[in-house]
């Protein structure tokens, strides 16, 4: 996170000219005024250029000023005036500076000391030192800055140019602060400081206690520097100078956001963007903008947040400043992160990366791999982690950056940990907290006794864990730091959990809710609440731990509203929240409150879809109570089966078309039920040679599934997962697979499913169950559960209501007539992997085959081959009541944001021929019917707000119903099934029970699982 500080380097020789300010309206140009004019008005002329670029640059109109300065540069350089020649290439070079190019800086300076050295001008000569100083502090080369410093500083001894004196030590302090130096920094100040008191400059001395504030700051004594930087503004009031009471509220804002006072923060932000504004100052505009969306971020406002950094990266574009631009875009990859949006995150990161290797900013370079190491650290992508976080390291290093050096050392210790390093772990927060020691950082000391308390606590040693938590503790207090508190007191409090101390667990979390709701950080505060939750759960007071996980999901629920509409953020941000809801369901259930429980199982799935879906159809998105779920039973006239998985136990309820509710738990504590939901839904599809690119099928299901598939765990509290990647061999073949998963999840609720196979039974999975070809499941006898039930999937009980609206509508406005039938389209090209070359994909003459035969039934003709493009099937997809699309079906961009999946059509003109889920859900459809026979249709990325994939883009964009496809079914089995499911269609209007026929039938000629099991039923039966 870039919080962007308002430091008073001295930028010497800006405003040297004394010339009164004109903005000249027309140029001529200078060859030809050499011959109408006189030296003098010429020099006149150039003055008055360099005074407009100054008045220019002041507004931070850095291009225009750039053009002034480059008039001015060539008057002055036609009438040989060599000392403004020298001056106008140093406002060159300071303007350059200003814009991020640092290099064409150091150029311009490096000419300029050139001339005053040949011309015997040693106080310019000073001047074009410290400003070469400040270009290359800005590359990041400190080492380089400091000697460029140093020669400043003697020259304005040796004149005896005491506010020259002044500025060199200052701007010293600030190279010092850039390489971690925070001690040797605060010295060079106070002689700064020193000096400016002595010689009765007001305004050099506001610079040096403001420079001064931000040194305390970097050593985390924040109380120290606000008063810094509160003696600082006076003094800008005082003299009437606006721009320092800006820069002075800009910098009081970020110590107060460091202490955690967020609302404080955003006060003094406020002001100084005013002033800003007011003086028209752009780029320092552009700064406050970005701290604020920084503090609204920790206040929990990502909309907000992301609004505010949006604003900053215009400023920065629009001005052509290259600094400010990457460091608002590695803020909004921050913005990102925080939403758990790690792929775009790293978009964001990767353009800020880009632009700092372009203008040779090591240090942002330095933060960009950082901060990418930390997104892909949350992709547990641990290894690639590690490989960021040491390439950052290493310039950190190599540029002397003790704190930054630190920071990844941290960073590296805590992907270690992740991986169960523990020991490496520990090494690397060791070294850590030695750099932090060693240069003053209180605040980099606190993390890393903090991290190497969580390492020591998940070895075992607890008291060793509280040692350090309690070191952590006390430095957050001194420094006023009230966020780091809070951390320390929530880690103390899961270090005793593990103990077995629930009453000083519980003493410590509500101490850290306390700090969270006065700080006003919404995230932390909805933490505390869960691990209130969970320890006075497990303490066995189920009913506080209710009433403290009721308020974590309104806490985290006003966080998942402030999203606005954004599908993609609320999926993601769900993820680091399912756990609460789970608790809740423990807690309830441990009260015996069935129903209650049921009513939360239902709130914490799908919440994004049904949001999504309740805006586009203007219907309520608030979730069901028990009466809603009663009725929306006998309104399908289906029993409803609803699955939640809660770690040790899955719970099963059964809704029944009367009315009834009955609950059944089931132990799972030593049941690795992710794995066996993979194993099963592999199991099934093991002979399938289907409509897809793999070759090995069941080395890309197991690749792929395992790869997308995520465990909802409990940050706050890490419990033990159930679910790990597992190598081949499967942990169970064929029928074993699909008989253990019937035991688990039919068997203890048979007695209570209907008895008549035409019933609908709608089953409501959980995260892995997902993956599960419920049709395939054995009972003890070998009969397939299909036999006996017609089968329906749904995301949650409230979809499917709202599923049921939509059919509702369509029925009643008939708009679409006509059937969109695609089959075995001319194949479009596609790369098997990243970075290799396209190849087109394999025809599939039984798709065509079912397509023909589909048409007939319907008379109509099919979009088949060369015919069947990308920009026909858009044509023609809308005025559609029943869209059948045979062709390929990849889930190539599983982990891309939005949704995955794409369908393969014919590429015409422009287009590459893939229809993807993210175009789907742009469209409007009329369809009543959606028939996806293709592979992996069914499924995608498995989250807590259930399967992100085509289904869901073609229900969101209007189908009610949805047939789709768990693996890569077989070519010839599905062009004999397909026909069979529309013929059955003919003769009853019930797409389940068709679906069903149509699987028997197949089944008859195809007996095994892969041939027929694949295909599922989403939503409306209908």
């Amino acid at each position: 996170m870039h919080l962007k500080s308002s430091s008073f380097a001295i930028l010497i020789a800006l405003f040297a000219s004394s010339t009164a300010p004109f903005i000249s309206t027309g140029v001529l140009s200078v060859s030809m005024r050499v011959f109408a004019q006189s030296t003098n008005s010429l020099k006149e002329e150039a003055d008055r250029f360099f005074e407009q670029g100054n008045q220019q640059f002041k507004t931070s109109q850095f291009q225009a000023a750039l053009r002034s300065y480059q008039q001015a540069l060539k008057i002055y350089q036609s009438i040989k005036d060599r000392k403004g020649e020298g001056k106008a290439l140093g406002n060159l070079g300071i303007a350059y500076r200003s814009l991020g190019d640092y290099k064409q800086a150091i150029q311009y300076q490096q000419q300029s000391l050139s001339i005053k050295r040949a011309i015997g001008d040693k106080l310019g000569e000073g001047q074009s030192l410290g400003n070469l100083g400040l270009a290359y502090d800005s590359l990041g080369d400190y080492k380089q800055a400091i000697q460029y410093q140093q020669q400043s500083l003697s020259i304005a001894r040796a004149i005896g140019d005491k506010l020259g004196e002044g500025q060199s030590l200052g701007n010293l302090g600030l190279a010092y602060d850039s390489l971690g130096d925070y001690k040797q920094a605060i010295q060079y100040q106070q002689q700064s400081l020193s000096i400016a008191r002595a010689i009765g400059d007001k305004q050099g001395e506001g610079a040096s206690l403001n420079n001064l504030g931000i040194a305390y700051r970097s050593l985390g004594d924040y109380k120290l520097a606000i008063q810094y930087q509160q003696q600082s503004l006076v003094i800008a009031r005082a003299l009437g100078d606006k721009q320092g009471e800006g820069a002075s509220l800009n910098n009081l804002g970020n110590a107060y956001y460091s202490l955690g006072d967020y609302k404080q923060a955003i006060q003094y932000q406020q002001q100084s963007l005013s002033i800003k504004r007011a003086l028209g100052d752009k780029l320092g505009e552009g700064n406050s903008l970005g701290n604020l969306g920084n503090a609204y971020l920790s206040l929990g406002d990502y909309k907000l947040a992301i609004q505010y950094q949006q604003q900053s990266l215009s400023i920065s574009r629009a001005l052509g400043d290259k600094l400010g631009e990457g460091q608002s875009l590695g803020n909004l990859g921050g913005a990102y992160f925080s939403l758990g949006d790690y792929k775009l995150a790293i978009q964001y990161q990767q353009q800020s990366l880009s632009i700092a290797r372009a203008i040779g900013d090591k240090q942002s370079e330095g933060k960009s791999l950082g901060n990418l190491g930390n997104a892909y650290y949350s992709l547990g992508d641990y290894k690639q982690a590690i490989q960021y976080q040491q390439q950052s390291l290493s310039i950190k290093r190599a540029i002397g950056d003790k704190q930054g050096e630190g920071a990844s050392l941290g960073n590296l210790g805590v992907a270690y940990y992740s991986l169960g390093d523990y020991k490496q772990a520990i090494q690397y927060q060791q070294q850590r907290l030695s750099i932090a020691r060693a240069i003053g950082d209180k605040l980099g000391e606190g993390q890393s006794l903090g991290n190497l308390g969580i390492a020591y606590k998940s070895l075992g040693d607890y008291k060793q864990a509280i040692q350090y938590q309690q070191q952590s503790l006390s430095i957050s207090r001194a420094l006023g730091d009230k966020l780091g508190e809070g951390q320390s007191l929530g880690n103390l409090g899961i270090a005793y959990y593990s103990l077995g101390d629930y009453k000083q667990a519980i003493q410590y979390q509500q101490q850290w809710l306390s700090i969270a709701r006065a700080i006003g950080d919404k995230q932390s505060e909805g933490q505390s609440l869960n691990n209130l939750g969970y320890a006075l759960l497990n303490s066995g007071n189920p009913k506080a731990a209710e009433i403290h996980l009721r308020h974590a999901i309104a806490v985290e629920e006003s966080i998942r509203a402030s999203l606005g509409d954004n599908d993609t953020f609320k999926v993601s941000i769900f993820e680091t929240q399912a756990r609460t809801y789970r608790l809740l369901q423990q807690a309830l259930i441990a009260q015996n409150q069935i129903t209650q429980a049921l009513e939360i199982a239902e709130r914490g799935r799908a919440r994004a879809f049904a949001e999504l879906l309740a805006a586009r159809q203007q219907s309520s998105s608030a979730p069901p109570n028990i009466n809603r779920i009663q009725q929306i039973a006998k309104q399908q006239n289906a029993t409803l089966v609803e699955y939640s998985i809660a770690w040790d136990d899955l719970y099963i309820w059964v809704i029944k078309p009367t009315g009834t509710i009955t609950f059944h738990k089931v132990d799972i504590k030593e049941t690795k039920l992710g794995n066996i939901a993979k194993d099963t839904r592999t199991a099934a599809a093991t002979l399938a040679e289907g409509r897809g690119v793999a070759n090995n099928v069941i080395t890309n299901l197991v690749r792929e599934t395992r790869s997308t598939l995520k465990t909802t765990t409990d940050n706050a509290f890490p419990l033990e997962t159930t679910e790990k990647v597992r190598p081949l061999p499967l942990g169970c073949r064929g029928n074993s697979c699909l008989k253990q998963m019937y035991k688990l999840l039919i068997q203890p609720i048979a007695t209570e499913l209907p008895t008549n196979p035409d019933s609908r039974v709608i089953f409501i999975p959980h995260e892995s169950l997902f993956l599960i070809p419920f049709a395939a499941l054995q009972d003890e006898n070998e009969k397939f559960l299909i036999e006996n039930h017609t089968i329906l999937i749904a995301p949650s009980i409230q979809v499917l209501e709202l599923t049921h609206q939509k059919r509702l509508k369509l029925q009643q406005t008939a708009q679409a007539n006509s059937v969109l039938i695609v089959g075995n389209p001319t194949m479009p090209k596609v790369s098997p992997k990243i970075g290799e070359p396209p190849e087109q994909l394999k025809p599939l003459p039984h798709a065509e085959t079912e397509a023909n035969i589909i048409a007939g039934l319907f008379n109509t003709q099919p979009l088949v081959g060369k015919g069947a493009t990308k920009a026909a099937v858009q044509q023609q997809i809308s005025r559609a009541k029943i869209i059948h699309l045979a062709t390929h079906g990849l889930l190539d961009n599983i982990d891309e944001p939005g949704i995955p999946g794409v369908v393969a059509l014919a590429p015409s003109g422009k287009d590459d021929g893939l229809l993807s889920a993210n175009e789907v859900l742009k469209l409007k459809l009329n369809a009543e019917l959606v028939v996806l026979s293709a592979c992996d249709t069914g499924w995608g990325r498995i989250t807590g707000d259930g399967v992100i994939g085509l289904p869901r883009a073609f229900i969101s964009a209007g189908t009610p119903s949805i047939v789709a496809s768990l693996w890569q079914v077989p070519d010839e089995s599905t062009a004999f099934l397909m026909p069979e499911f529309y013929r059955q269609l003919r003769n009853n209007p019930d797409k389940a029970r068709a679906l069903r026929q149509a699987m028997l039938e197949t089944r008859k000629k195809y007996p095994n699982p892969s041939d027929w099991a694949a295909f599922i039923f989403i939503g409306e039966a209908e």
